[in-house]
């Protein structure tokens, strides 16, 4: 470890250091729950290209291990440390190096906070659409990463889709600039994809040229009970079989509601199955909410509730960011994240509940509703090793489910260690061969986040 470190210093100011266990223990893991983490040999907190490509040729020289972390938001076990290695922090690198109006772009450090971007956008009249739940907090480099998703993806899609280019430092130190600042652009493979989504297993995104849009106007909300998780989901094919685009379209079960209503004391519907939540940012939102609100009805709504203004909407909305949260004080959680085609949305919240029944479980479920991206979390009794067993198989099952549904094992939060095996099931042989063949090509020593995606 005294090589490591000596050879680290010679490239990074001495603060930029850190080597006692009582810091670097803070640093072992993401919040990922039941994923085994490491002890790191090292952390570092590189402010500069120059600095990160310097830790990536002094791992391959020593032959160290090398966990990029942001935040540390991640729920799949990404950033997770394992045993010596190097854990490299980008949080410092933390700069909005532009925004241009007329090209619509900002280009910005991988420790810059989501929402930091969103404001400072905004002060020019332009959104950065993409928002996790944990905005306030997640970094872009981090949201890269595990290719993130959020509220408003069902209008404005996901961070792959606002990625132009990438600049990333490689496991042996070189850097690679990806993609485009252009509007358009189709020259050669379309290598900054691949970096999209791959959890630091690739390489080291040190900048990134992402894609902005005209911000949006003031959303109104609206609130539909319904009898049954059934019903809701009938309302969600409805409405996007009806040619609306929702800015947000959300759904919450009844434990996810009761929840929410325990933590928050907010007043929620607790008699109702599914409580969904749609939001309109269009130029006359009221008359959306309107058409949208007749169909819940048509549905089988027991109450359509609209928002009378933003405040209030806002209300609605924090509702369902604060669901999260709220389960995690059930208990230790177990946070699935399984996408389906929206017309198996109703299959499988119902089949979440059997499963619920089956392995006597707590599972509340909370949903993107609008892209089909669905948040079973299993709470449950972490000092109880009988509860842990059913928790975790409880877990299995409903990915199993997922994919028996047609859909995939993670939409948003990424495979880490968490789905690795679940990956694996997915893909089948020919495509996971592939994969690891790429990854070989980026870290022919298998030094970057090692263990974790394949």
């Amino acid at each position: 470890m005294s090589d490591l470190v000596d050879l680290l210093y010679e490239g990074l100011p001495p603060e930029s250091v850190a080597t006692d266990p009582d810091i670097t223990a803070a640093y072992r893991r993401d919040m990922a729950g039941f994923c085994a983490a490491g002890t790191p040999a090292v952390v570092v907190h590189p402010t500069t290209v120059e600095q990160v490509q310097h830790v990536m040729r002094t791992a391959t020289k020593l032959r160290v291990p090398v966990v990029p972390q942001g935040a540390r938001t991640g729920l799949a076990g990404a950033a997770n440390a394992v045993d010596g290695c190097v854990v490299i922090s980008l949080t410092r690198m933390n700069k909005i190096l532009a925004i241009d109006q007329v090209d619509r772009i900002a280009i910005v450090e991988p420790g810059v906070v989501n929402a930091d971007l969103s404001r400072a956008v905004a002060q020019h009249g332009l959104a950065y659409p993409p928002d996790p739940s944990s905005w306030e907090s997640c970094t872009i480099g981090g949201n890269i990463g595990t290719a993130s998703g959020g509220l408003c993806c069902v209008k404005y899609g996901v961070t792959a889709e606002y990625v132009l280019g990438l600049d990333v430092v490689l496991s042996d130190g070189r850097l690679l600039r990806t993609g485009r600042r252009t509007a358009k652009g189709v020259a050669g493979y379309d290598i900054t994809r691949l970096f999209v989504g791959s959890e630091g297993t690739l390489g080291i995104v040190v900048q990134a040229v992402l894609a902005l849009r005209p911000a949006p106007g003031p959303q109104l909300a609206l609130a539909a009970e319904f009898p049954s998780a059934a019903a809701a989901c009938d309302a969600v094919c409805a409405v996007m079989a009806g040619g609306h685009t929702p800015a947000v379209m959300e759904l919450m079960d009844r434990t996810s509601i009761r929840a929410v209503n325990s933590m928050t004391k907010m007043g929620l519907p607790e008699t109702t199955e599914a409580l969904l939540l749609v939001a309109s940012d269009g130029p006359d939102p009221a008359a959306d909410l309107e058409a949208v609100g007749e169909l819940c009805l048509a549905a089988g709504a027991s109450e359509v509730v609209p928002a009378s203004d933003a405040a209030e909407s806002e209300l609605l909305l924090a509702a369902r960011r604060m669901a999260l949260p709220a389960l995690e004080r059930l208990g230790a959680t177990l946070i699935d994240d399984v996408a389906l085609p929206r017309t198996q949305l109703a299959a499988m919240i119902d089949g979440v509940a059997a499963i619920a029944d089956r392995f006597d479980v707590t599972i509340g479920v909370c949903a993107h509703a609008g892209d089909g991206n669905t948040h079973p979390v299993v709470a449950f009794d972490a000092a109880d090793p009988a509860a842990v067993a059913r928790a975790h198989e409880s877990f299995d099952a409903i990915m199993a489910l997922g994919l028996e549904l047609g859909g995939t094992i993670t939409g948003e939060h990424g495979v880490g260690l968490l789905k690795k095996d679940w990956l694996a099931r997915e893909l089948g042989p020919v495509s996971l061969g592939i994969q690891q063949d790429i990854r070989a090509v980026f870290d022919p020593l298998g030094i970057l986040n090692p263990g974790k995606v394949l």
